[in-house]
């Protein structure tokens, strides 16, 4: 696959926000699971020049945020479209994010955030050379939930 990043479009921002729906326990990544995420995701002004938009053919097919926690690290988050996860396509789609990091912001590190019940993003993000950092409890989609730190180091 070839991909391409571009800003995230308001347009591109409702498509994902109201359109892509995952089963089962992936719910839990629907960004209408959480109201606060959904109006940050949707409000351009927060979103800046951070979040893109991953295009295959000018298919849209995911996306990064990314934001500067430091002068060296850069946090990551990310999100495939539903139909196309859990077939064996988030390596290569994950080593393009790092990738475009790499060459946009030059970090020296890179983190992100996982509930630990994805067991199937955990491990995808373990074949990519994240590590795990620590475990922490965050308020999110009406609750309280276990999440994964992990850390990647160019």
């Amino acid at each position: 696959m070839s991909y391409t990043f571009k800003k995230l479009t308001q347009e591109q921002a409702e498509e994902i926000s109201y359109n892509w729906h995952y089963e089962g326990i992936y719910s839990f990544y629907d960004m209408e699971a959480d109201q606060e995420d959904l109006e940050e995701f949707l409000d351009a002004k927060q979103r800046g020049d951070s979040t893109f938009a991953v295009l295959n053919d000018n298919e849209l097919i995911g996306f990064f945020s990314f934001s500067q926690t430091d002068a060296n690290t850069i946090d990551i988050g990310l999100g495939m479209r539903p139909d196309l996860t859990g077939v064996g396509k988030g390596l290569s789609f994950l080593k393009e994010g790092l990738a475009f990091a790499k060459a946009k912001y030059s970090p020296n590190v890179i983190t992100l955030s996982v509930a630990t019940f994805n067991n199937r993003a955990i491990k995808v993000y373990k074949k990519a050379g994240f590590e795990p950092v620590e475990t922490f409890v965050q308020e999110t989609n009406d609750g309280h939930y276990d999440f994964l730190k992990m850390k990647y180091k160019f």
